[in-house]
């Protein structure tokens, strides 16, 4: 609850729980998000349906998620974050299990969309509640528990999600998931700190989303444009990985493939310092080298070997993290103050909706020529990206302050970075 009007926040700066609370939070949520992804050679048996349809799994929660997000600022300003936060996780936990009953495709996929649609009650608002609770520099160290959280949930998601599905089939695995996403939500319900009272709602989302475009220009609509790029390349690189090795000479199994997402650790002790780079050399700078690094990584895993492709999914995983970081950061300079919400709202939608494409056309790419013709693809839209950095973004634009689908931590403060993708 809410405490009374003009009682101070609390102090959870040293307050190991409450960090603890928010990377639970964090972590729950991206637990689910693209747990499928090592699965989807398993499913595509299990359904005998094509690769596209399996890549569904994944594309599903992110089109949820992006046709939501613009939505949940408004509701969490009237029934509270903290509880729109707790009720999202007890939520999210229920159509996980369930996914786990799914007997037909279009069952599973409905039931990974109702995931995806709770999702956006933990992470779009985790950045302004511990704005909220935790105050000056503490904000700093909340940041980076909620992006530990989401990077962590990444990797243990897919990691027990692929090995889970190996031992006791795939069903076990959503519902292993559910469970954990449950027990989650409980330790967060009683370790999250309350928040301070607020002096007014914000106003109506549809009339910041008539001021937003009223105030569009060439540069906000090419940093949407890259948020969604960023995700695209993302999720069609992991996503069509795990048939490229699940394939001959690779031939690997579930478990095999969900270890190969211990990269995403990788990208996780990378990016926190990534703040303080863009600040130096701008976030045009910044962008222009981090696809330059993912080019590299993708055209790396062309390599016939598992080991090269380990790397150069590395590359990728820590190169998505920093573009993401730039991107977000270019945006509170392209945005003007008061349309910055409804901006950062746009732009996550955006930034998933790039995850929902990037889940299911480069099957049309894999069908036309397997892994190789993917790569292709991928990397022409990173060129595409760059050109338009190059064309709009001012190079002496740099980093802000948070702004983001979630925040990344850098020291010594918090730049925003996208949730582990």
């Amino acid at each position: 609850m809410p405490l009374p009007a003009g009682t101070p926040g609390p102090r959870p700066r040293g307050d190991t729980a409450s960090l603890l609370a928010i990377a639970l939070a964090g972590l729950c949520t991206f637990l689910n998000v693209y747990a499928t992804q090592p699965l989807l050679p398993l499913l595509e048996r299990a359904f005998a349906v094509g690769k596209a349809q399996a890549a569904w799994t994944v594309s599903a929660p992110t089109i949820a998620v992006a046709l939501a997000s613009p939505f949940v600022g408004a509701v969490a300003d009237r029934v509270g974050r903290r509880r729109l936060m707790i009720a999202a996780l007890f939520t999210l936990s229920v159509p996980t299990a369930l996914a786990g009953t799914a007997r037909t495709m279009p069952a599973l996929v409905a039931w990974r969309f109702a995931q995806g649609l709770a999702v956006p009650g933990v992470y779009a608002v985790a950045v302004s509640y511990i704005s909220d609770v935790w105050q000056g520099r503490g904000v700093g160290r909340g940041m980076a528990a909620l992006v530990t959280g989401n990077v962590l949930g990444g990797f243990i998601g897919r990691f027990a999600a692929g090995l889970c599905a190996e031992t006791l089939g795939w069903r076990w695995a959503f519902l292993a998931l559910g469970l954990l996403t449950a027990a989650g939500a409980v330790a967060t319900s009683r370790w999250l700190p309350p928040e301070p009272a607020r002096s007014a709602p914000a106003g109506r989302p549809l009339g910041a989303l008539r001021a937003l475009a009223a105030a569009l220009d060439a540069r906000l609509l090419a940093t949407f444009a890259v948020g969604f790029n960023v995700l695209f390349t993302q999720v069609a690189i992991f996503t069509y990985v795990t048939f490229h090795l699940a394939g001959p000479p690779f031939l690997l199994g579930a478990a095999a493939l969900s270890s190969l997402f211990a990269v995403y650790l990788v990208g996780a002790v990378v990016t926190p310092f990534a703040g303080r780079w863009i600040d130096r050399v701008g976030s045009r700078s910044a962008l222009a080298a981090s696809l330059g690094l993912n080019l590299g990584g993708v055209l790396l895993t062309l390599a016939p070997s598992v080991a090269a492709v380990g790397v150069g999914l590395a590359c990728c995983c820590t190169a998505t993290f920093v573009s993401q970081a730039a991107s977000t950061s270019y945006l509170q300079v392209a945005a003007k103050r008061e349309v910055r919400s409804a901006a950062s709202g746009v732009y996550v939608a955006s930034y998933y909706l790039g995850g929902t494409a990037g889940g299911v056309l480069p099957a049309l790419a894999w069908n036309a020529g397997g892994w190789a013709a993917c790569v292709a693809l991928t990397a022409a839209v990173q060129v595409a990206t760059l050109a338009l950095a190059l064309r709009y973004w001012r190079p002496s634009a740099a980093a802000g302050g948070p702004l983001a689908p979630a925040a990344l931590a850098a020291a010594p403060r918090a730049t925003p970075a996208g949730p582990a993708a």
